[in-house]
């Protein structure tokens, strides 16, 4: 198998080729935000953008941080006691935080959001336990 060699600069500007304006520039941005700010009587008129970010960029830190935590325990041979739990604990709480600040953006209720992912796995595992093929072989729409 010939495998062609490609140069970081010849990467770099494939990645900026098929990245979107909004996301390389400012105005751009600010351009997509007022957009979808001003809506047009769809889901983006109960949507609040800036929360939204906040909430993205949040959940992915704050899992990341309590992920660090748990890599360190697993593979770095870091002790697993009370003081690596309270701060598991306090991840898990940013976690929720950022959770709440997402759906606060959406303008929904946590309740429903959590009975709707009850639901979702109800129907996913059919007997209400994990099956490791109803996993991998999901109906349509089971993302």
């Amino acid at each position: 198998m010939n495998k062609k060699q490609i140069k970081l600069s010849e990467y770099a500007e494939f990645v900026d080729s098929v990245t979107s304006d909004p996301s390389k520039q400012y105005t751009s941005l600010l351009h997509r935000l007022a957009e979808l700010e001003m809506g047009n009587g769809h889901m983006e008129d109960n949507v609040n953008f800036a929360r939204l970010l906040t909430s993205a960029i949040g959940l992915a830190s704050e899992g990341g941080e309590f992920a660090e935590i748990v890599k360190k325990t697993l593979f770095q041979e870091k002790p697993c006691n009370q003081e690596s739990e309270y701060h598991m604990k306090r991840e898990l709480g940013d976690v929720l935080w950022y959770w709440v600040q997402g759906c606060m953006a959406l303008n929904i209720d946590p309740e429903e959001v959590m009975m709707m992912n009850i639901e979702k796995l109800k129907s996913r595992y059919p007997g209400g336990k994990f099956d490791g093929w109803f996993s991998e072989n999901r109906k349509d729409g089971d993302l």
